[in-house]
């Protein structure tokens, strides 16, 4: 294979009902209080791996969990996926500091996530 390289799953958020209830849950789960609090958003940092929750699904619409592989080059991992036979969910879009999200789905209908950072 050729094209960007792939760094490995780093990222998975998931969609929850009740934020509070969630945040309380994930912070026993993994020893750490959230690095990031908001009511649209709440992200916990544990042995590498980011954990994200989600209210609602966001505007993505998620419902279930999205793992999210960190690639250098978003567009060319997204040109190789797709022409492996996945299709485009949600094209590449900034969601804030350069990083780059985008996701697609597999030929079962599994969500996959690609995030490039700046």
């Amino acid at each position: 294979m050729t094209g960007s390289s792939t760094q490995g799953i780093k990222t998975v958020l998931h969609p929850v009902s009740d934020l509070a209830k969630a945040k309380a849950v994930y912070a026993a789960l993994l020893g750490v209080a959230p690095q990031a609090d908001s009511p649209y958003y709440v992200g916990f940092e544990s042995e590498g791996q980011h954990i994200g929750l989600v209210p609602g699904g966001g505007p993505q619409g998620m419902t279930s969990p999205v793992a999210y592989w960190h690639v250098s080059d978003i567009e060319a991992k997204l040109a190789e996926v797709t022409a492996a036979g996945a299709t485009v969910k949600e094209a590449a879009h900034d969601v804030g500091g350069g990083r780059l999200v985008a996701t697609v789905i597999d030929p079962d209908g599994n969500v996959l996530g690609l995030i490039q950072d700046r």
